[in-house]
């Protein structure tokens, strides 16, 4: 081979090493960050079950009655089901306003054992039509102006 050609060679393949270490650097720091979305019927009876210590995602409605708080701290304690087997949420800190019995949430955390998860994230899901009261307020102020009415443009002076 002429030697011209055996440089470009070595750097067309270290080019080429160098691009597939720095995609596997960054597909193995991705790996580590992904968290998984379950249900609970997923987590417990899928083919595919999470492994305890794995961080992950939870969603589900909350029980109605299984709501148990701790009296001194903010400790919560809540069962999340889908149709048919129930997980065990442990969360400790503020609740979101939306947060109650019967509603969907989301929890995002550590798997403590199969069916309990230490939440260090509590999302409340709320339906469509939602609107926060303070929008709501400021909607009523609006009136709705017809762009086609007459008076909705001026002219400019000169007539053109």
């Amino acid at each position: 081979m002429i030697p011209r050609r055996k440089k470009r060679l070595a750097l067309v393949l270290l080019l080429v090493l160098g691009v597939a270490t720095a995609l596997s650097f960054i597909l193995y720091a991705l790996s580590n960050n992904v968290d998984l979305f379950y249900t609970p019927s997923q987590m417990l009876e899928g083919d595919t079950k999470p492994q305890v210590g794995q961080r992950l995602r939870v969603g589900g409605m909350v029980v109605e009655g299984s709501v148990r708080r701790d009296a001194t701290t903010l400790e919560v304690e809540f069962l999340v089901t889908d149709t048919g087997p129930t997980v065990k949420v442990l969360y400790r800190g503020i609740l979101p306003d939306l947060f109650r019995e019967g509603q969907g949430i989301v929890a995002q955390g550590v798997l403590l054992q199969p069916d309990v998860l230490q939440a260090s994230e509590v999302l409340a899901k709320h339906d469509e039509e939602y609107m926060p009261p303070e929008l709501a307020e400021a909607m009523k102020g609006i009136k709705h102006v017809n762009p086609n009415a007459a008076d909705a443009y001026t002219q400019p002076a000169g007539g053109n």
